[in-house]
């Protein structure tokens, strides 16, 4: 079967040489070869693993594996997986492109491919199944250096990766305008890379493999059938591995990414806001080796700090943000992969209720020294789960015992490195292949990954700490920060107005922007309907209930309440909402909103109109 690789092939021009080194202008960086790439100890470890999982002569090893891993790594460099989660490092991608590939094949081990056919098929077709799995896994992420980064060589022109490998020094950045998940229809651009026409004949020669690979390359992992499901599976365990594996490592994440922020959010929520092991009601428990949430408790006040702290991308859905938390590696899933667990709480006076939980590591929240008492009481995990029943669920009180047949999350429309869940039952849990590969991996051995990885240019760092600060025009930080009366404190019309000005001043809410929901148009200002009710309704949760009792939504309680102030301009006809003309330079739209004659009851001094903006003729 192997024999058709062992022919003679006509030599290869060598690739021309990196420039002599030199001192590179500031924010380049050099191309490196394959071999210096693949060096370090922990990948190194990695390929050695990867060559254990397959039953081949290290000869041919080289061809089916060590040829295409050597071509990656030159193509992705020292090119990051995402900006601000998983692998967000420099050589993050080449560091995920070797992890799942180990992964899959440690999951392949445990599968009969393909499915339902005969032994001798199966024996026959092994070596083809295997090595497929390993490029599905290779490639599932590549087609974010096509899509994602914008890479200017030293010369000054654009590289895109269907040039070849890199040869000259380069910077790259993130592009603002990428869309989620178009990496994976990019892979197309990119497999002829990595797989020679040698490789393609093939695998082609096996059609009920064949067909699944293309789906996977094509980004449809939801018709690659268990080939998708290995992929997926793998991507998870890898993310999970970087971003939970440790909770001293998600503390040592950008401050600017999205899984330090979750993990700040929670651990304040713990020590301020929560309360726990109560004798009765409570808002989480803690174990002797669990702490348990109850789950939209925690959603809804998670979500309220986030933004009250100026972290936008935070869903509104609470299924989306239990996906969030489980993709970045703060949850504990259910023996099904699930976010959500359903346990019954007993205490120690005898109180019992059933919840629907969160189940996180205590050591993500507190040092062993900081640890609370553990629960006097008990927690029984039941026996089913239901995350509809959440996703539904107004409150976090006890829910009934039926519990509807699950629905399968979907994933988060904010996050740019996970891969879209697959349906499957077949697979093998993650966590089982998570401890086999952090002990193949090395613990040790990923803080001198990191620490080698701060060779970043400066550029880049710089433009992923710019992207975490406001980047539109606000009102002057001289001006004083207002401060929120603890008698406002309950949501009213006074109350949304006060948090508007503390917002803009303390900069957390940024003004005319293209994402802002304040700006100024003809010296006036202007608030975005619905959407800046909505953002107060969010950071302030009470809002849920007070606008149940008047059989409204929570925005359109706080709209209600703003216009009883009868602080903003109305037409002649008395109608109250102004439509604004937004004009790009490809395109025009209209937005919705209100407009405040008197800027200074938001500004302490007015900033220039935004020049984007123009009042609607009526």
């Amino acid at each position: 079967m192997l024999s058709l690789f062992q022919r003679k092939r006509p030599p290869v021009a060598a690739a021309p040489s990196p420039a002599p080194a030199t001192d590179l202008p500031k924010g380049l960086m050099r191309p490196e070869s394959a071999a210096s790439l693949l060096a370090t100890p922990r990948r190194q470890k990695l390929l050695e693993h990867i060559w254990q999982r397959t039953s081949l002569s290290r000869r041919q090893f080289t061809t089916l594996y060590r040829t295409p891993l050597e071509r990656y790594a030159e193509l992705v460099q020292a090119f990051p997986a995402s900006e601000a989660h998983h692998h967000a490092y420099p050589g993050g991608m080449l560091d995920h492109g070797l992890e799942i590939v180990a992964y899959s094949l440690k999951l392949r081990q445990s599968h009969l491919l393909p499915i339902g056919a005969n032994p001798e098929d199966q024996a026959a077709q092994s070596e083809a199944w295997t090595a497929a799995v390993a490029y599905a896994a290779l490639l599932h992420d590549i087609g974010k250096i096509a899509v994602d980064l914008h890479i200017e060589l030293a010369d000054g022109s654009t590289w895109h990766p269907w040039h070849g490998p890199i040869r000259q020094p380069y910077r790259f950045r993130y592009r603002d305008d990428r869309e989620y998940r178009l990496h994976s229809a990019a892979t197309g651009l990119l497999y002829r890379q990595l797989l020679d026409c040698d490789l393609l004949d093939w695998l082609s020669g096996y059609p009920s493999l064949w067909a699944p690979l293309l789906y996977v390359l094509a980004g449809q992992y939801e018709h690659a059938g268990v080939l998708g499901e290995l992929v997926v599976q793998a991507d998870r365990a890898s993310v999970a591995q970087e971003l939970g594996g440790d909770p001293a490592r998600a503390m040592a994440a950008p401050k600017h990414s999205l899984q330090r922020k979750l993990v700040n959010g929670l651990r304040y929520l713990l020590k301020e806001e929560l309360k726990l092991n109560q004798p009765e009601a409570s808002d989480g428990w803690l174990t002797d080796d669990a702490l348990w949430l109850v789950s939209k408790t925690v959603s809804d006040k998670l979500r309220a700090h986030l933004l009250s702290q100026g972290v936008d991308g935070i869903p509104a859905n609470n299924t989306a943000v239990f996906n969030v938390l489980q993709d970045h590696g703060m949850l504990q899933p259910t023996p099904d992969g699930k976010a959500i667990w359903r346990a019954t709480i007993t205490s120690s006076t005898g109180w019992s209720h059933s919840f629907t939980l969160l189940r996180l590591a205590p050591a993500l929240i507190w040092e062993a020294d900081e640890r609370p008492a553990s629960f006097a009481g008990t927690v029984v995990i039941d026996a089913a789960t239901s995350e509809d029943k959440e996703a539904n669920a107004s409150d976090g009180r006890p829910t009934e015992n039926t519990t509807p047949p699950s629905k399968k999350q979907e994933a988060p429309q904010w996050e740019s490195g996970s891969t879209a869940p697959i349906p499957s039952s077949k697979v093998q849990a993650v966590p089982d292949v998570m401890a086999d590969m952090l002990a193949m991996v090395g613990a040790d051995d990923l803080p001198a990954t990191h620490q080698a990885a701060q060779a970043i240019s400066g550029e880049v760092l710089a433009a992923r700490a710019q992207a975490s600060a406001p980047t539109s025009a606000a009102a002057p930080p001289s001006s004083p920060i207002p401060v929120l009366s603890s008698s406002a404190t309950q949501p009213s019309g006074e109350h949304f107005m006060a948090w508007l000005q503390q917002g803009i001043a303390s900069r957390r809410l940024i003004i005319n922007d293209a994402k802002a929901l304040v700006h100024t148009v003809s010296d006036a200002a202007y608030l975005v309907s619905p959407g800046v009710f909505q953002r107060y309704a969010q950071e302030h949760p009470q809002v849920g209930m007070l606008a149940q009792q008047d059989s409204q939504q929570g925005w359109q309680w706080v709209q209600k309440r703003f216009e009883r102030l009868q602080q903003h301009r109305k037409h002649p006809n008395g109608r109250n909402i102004w439509a604004c003309e937004v004009t790009g330079p490809r395109r025009s739209r209209h937005i919705h909103g209100y407009l405040l004659d008197d800027a200074r009851l938001l500004f302490a001094e007015t900033p220039p109109n935004n020049p984007y903006l123009s009042l609607a003729r009526d």
